[in-house]
């Protein structure tokens, strides 16, 4: 299996909370992210949310990008 990693332009618990008012169905306990645990988060959305790990991964990224910034 290839690494995935993520990359995120806004703190992932920044990241986490916009996930998580987008899908109510992921908890806290779904969406830790420990220090290279990339792949293990990617497979557990996998499994919960029905989708490939590339369409987890853009869904990812695109909430980081859109998440307001702070200034």
């Amino acid at each position: 299996m290839e690494d995935q990693f993520l990359h995120l332009e806004t703190p992932w618990n920044e990241v986490r909370e916009r996930i998580k008012e987008n899908n109510i169905d992921l908890t806290d306990e779904d969406l830790d992210l420990q220090p290279g645990g990339e792949n293990e988060l990617l497979s557990k959305l996998e499994s919960k949310m029905h989708k490939s790990r590339d369409e987890i991964r853009i869904w990812i990224e695109s909430i980081s990008s859109n998440a307001p910034q702070a200034g």
